[in-house]
């Protein structure tokens, strides 16, 4: 007699808003507590992060960067790309990023919001640069940069993972290249809930938290590139959004002084400095 495969359901609970619960067991409870980030800033305060985190009352200080920014970093942003939602985009994000990567010979970090347009995108390059590729999936994170750190002209793809806690410092990365606004997915179900949740208070779900939230994130990703005082590099964004839209003050406003372009030229000149 047959056996009947036994069935198995597991629930799982996210928090919506910490503020409350962190004011209460910690910040009223600890007599002093000191925060620290090079990324939380956005548009020039602090205000986000202290909604999220339920601070009140705290001293706030943004100190500069020891980095020269300006000139070790060049911001570039293709406005001749289509908007990301457009069925070419990748197409054409695909045929810049073989430019881009011909410019820096290799020694870059693709990034992506999402697993299906970077595997999408590797699969149009790949055919097209003779530099050794790689991409999240196809080893152990630790052991692709491992191997990316020990491999000359290197191009690693990648998606959430490589966008933070990640260190490369020297020429072995002279390129951050990433491909669209890294807004969090509308549909997963933790940032639906928060949308919900901050519209139905009175506030604007997009400029309050979706932008922010997205803010931070690039900050975090544009961050791989300059890891000490004699990196430089290029850090390109193909989202025109970033130019076009209007909120895309904000984000200017929250990132390092980079010199920015949006002319292939500039950066051709640029690594050959």
């Amino acid at each position: 007699m047959g056996t009947a495969r036994a069935r198995r359901r597991v629930h799982a609970s996210h928090p919506i808003d910490v503020s409350s619960l962190l004011r209460e067991r910690l910040f009223e409870q600890i007599e002093t507590v000191i925060l620290t980030s090079a990324t939380l800033a956005v548009g020039g305060t602090f205000d986000f992060l202290k909604r999220r985190l339920g601070l009140q009352n705290a001293r706030e200080r943004i100190l500069d960067s020891h980095f020269d920014y300006a000139n070790q970093a060049l911001l570039y942003t293709p406005i001749h790309l289509p908007d990301p939602r457009q069925p070419d985009f990748a197409r054409l994000a695909a045929e810049e990023i073989v430019q881009l990567l011909k410019t820096t010979r290799g020694r870059a970090f693709v990034l992506f919001t999402s697993y299906a347009q970077m595997r999408d995108v590797y699969e149009r390059v790949r055919p097209q640069v003779r530099y050794p590729l790689m991409i999240q999936g196809s080893m152990p994170r630790t052991e692709l940069l491992d191997r990316f750190r020990s491999t000359p002209h290197a191009v690693l793809f990648g998606t959430s993972s490589f966008w933070q806690g990640v260190d490369v410092q020297g020429e072995q990365l002279s390129a951050v290249l990433i491909d669209r606004l890294p807004f969090a997915v509308p549909s997963d179900p933790v940032t639906a809930a928060r949308i919900r949740q901050i519209n139905e208070e009175g506030g604007n779900a997009f400029t309050d938290y979706q932008v922010p939230q997205a803010v931070i994130t690039l900050k975090q990703g544009f961050g791989r590139l300059i890891r000490s005082e004699t990196d430089r590099g290029i850090l390109a964004m193909l989202d025109h959004r970033l130019i076009r839209m209007p909120y895309g003050r904000v984000f200017l406003e929250s990132l390092p002084p980079y010199h920015q372009t949006n002319r292939l030229e500039d950066v051709k000149a640029f690594m050959r400095e």
